[in-house]
């Protein structure tokens, strides 16, 4: 019943996953959401943001911000990191997802997507067909609906974690 919310991996942050052995292993597009994925909720990009994206260029791949936030937030920060973007995506729905991966032409098994939410980021790109990868979030100032649903994500997690779902990135 909880499993379609059921992260395919997680990693402590999206700074951490092992994005050469992804490549290695046919990856090559990234999809990520950016507030509390890549920065705190509503920051501009800094120089770690930046510095990921160069490197995942470097590495060989391609990538898009998706997010359901409007486009001045989304194009300025995608502007600071040279990436593609979609504003107002509309997760968790798949069509947000299948657009990244038209515009990144990429498919399903050629992308993963990193987000901090389950039941947007996660539930959204399953549905699409794509690798997940769950990070922590990386300030815990949220939205009042955002602090709501990660009580029952805690839940979500409470089972994963007890079937035995504790997969982290570069493990």
């Amino acid at each position: 019943m909880l499993e379609p919310f059921y992260p395919d991996h997680e990693s402590d942050s999206a700074y951490e996953i092992d994005y050469r052995q992804l490549y290695e292993h046919g990856i090559r597009g990234v999809i990520f959401d950016i507030d509390n994925t890549l920065v705190p909720h509503g920051a501009p990009a800094d120089a770690r943001a930046r510095n990921l994206f160069e490197k995942l260029r470097a590495i060989g791949l391609d990538t898009l911000l998706l997010s359901n936030n409007k486009e001045p937030r989304v194009k300025s920060f995608a502007d600071a990191v040279g990436s593609k973007y979609i504003y107002k995506a509309g997760k968790p729905g798949r069509r947000g997802y299948q657009e990244a991966m038209k515009r990144m032409a990429t498919k399903p098994e050629t992308t993963v997507f990193v987000g901090d939410q389950l039941f947007t980021d996660v539930w959204g790109a399953k549905k699409a067909g794509i690798v997940t990868y769950l990070t922590r979030p990386i300030h815990p100032k949220e939205e009042i609906q955002i602090v709501l649903k990660r009580r029952l994500e805690y839940i979500v997690l409470y089972f994963y974690h007890k079937k035995g779902g504790n997969s982290h990135a570069g493990d």
